[in-house]
């Protein structure tokens, strides 16, 4: 393992209820990156004709969810009323803040015919000033993300600041996202611009500091000195960290930092307190343990 990797984080893998995803964050040995706590890896899923996903209405608390997809197509609804359709490239930020609903599945019109799912699924913990805002959704395009070149190096900002650049996306804490697609040969070097910094390899062939780190492995960086990564076959990687936001932990769709707030949230789930997605009828319970 390079000597610039704190922790190397492997997946687990989750059946999502027809497809798979590799969960990186929360870990055993790890909860949170920066302010991500929660890290999906999505797919590649294929489904044939008349099958596709089908999350039910579910809540959140004190979090953003962010989707980012690489192929494929998802339908976001939610408890305010917004009806979205995310494609590839483009960002669904989605502010729980002190509570919203929403389910994913994949579009009607898609249906009809084989479909791929592919992509990335992270939850951002709120900082403690904003844990409690009123939630809000935000989609933004895949043209409205900053995306330059260098050196057979693409790089696409989903979020944050990085390289003297900025995403649009509305963030509430210091934040580095990055899907960044390389050519085989080539190389970029990754500052130590945040507290916490991670490297997720989407594929084979990616090097950090000249060692190679394997596929579907979330490699930790220490802090205090820039990283070198290479590659030596066309590969993908996305860059997530930030600074820290203080102590978050997870129960099932739920961050919290306090136990009351977590046996709260569980109240107004069972009470219906938390919204209802308009058109829909269908839940996910609140689990029994």
């Amino acid at each position: 393992m390079s000597q610039s990797i704190q922790q190397l984080i492997e997946p687990h893998v989750q059946d999502l209820g027809g497809f798979y995803a590799r969960r990186l964050l929360p870990s055993d040995v790890r909860t949170l990156v920066g302010p991500f706590i929660f890290f999906d890896h999505l797919g590649p899923a294929v489904f044939p004709p008349g099958k596709g996903v089908d999350v039910r209405p579910h809540p959140h608390i004190n979090l953003a969810t962010v989707t980012y997809l690489f192929e494929g197509v998802l339908l976001h609804r939610d408890s305010l009323g917004y009806v979205q359709e995310i494609h590839p490239g483009a960002v669904n930020w989605m502010t729980a803040g002190r509570g919203i609903v929403h389910s994913e599945r994949t579009p009607p019109a898609v249906r009809d015919r084989e479909a791929t799912l592919h992509g990335i699924q992270t939850w951002v913990a709120l900082p403690d000033e904003h844990a409690e805002t009123e939630p809000w959704f935000r989609h933004y395009p895949a043209a409205d993300l900053p995306r330059w070149e260098q050196d057979g190096v693409l790089f696409t900002l989903i979020a944050g600041q990085a390289y003297d650049r900025s995403s649009p996306v509305q963030t509430f804490s210091p934040i580095i996202y990055l899907d960044i697609q390389m050519k085989s040969g080539s190389r970029f070097t990754l500052p130590d611009d945040y507290s916490e910094q991670s490297v997720y390899s989407v594929t084979e062939g990616l090097k950090i500091d000249g060692e190679p780190l394997a596929q579907h492995r979330l490699a930790v960086l220490k802090t205090g000195a820039a990283v070198e990564i290479e590659c030596d076959r066309d590969a993908r990687c996305i860059i997530a960290g930030g600074e820290p936001v203080g102590e978050r932990h997870k129960w099932w769709n739920f961050i919290y930092n306090k136990p009351e707030r977590l046996e709260q949230a569980k109240q107004d789930w069972r009470d219906g307190k938390l919204g209802q997605v308009p058109g829909e009828t269908e839940f996910i319970p609140l689990p029994e343990s």
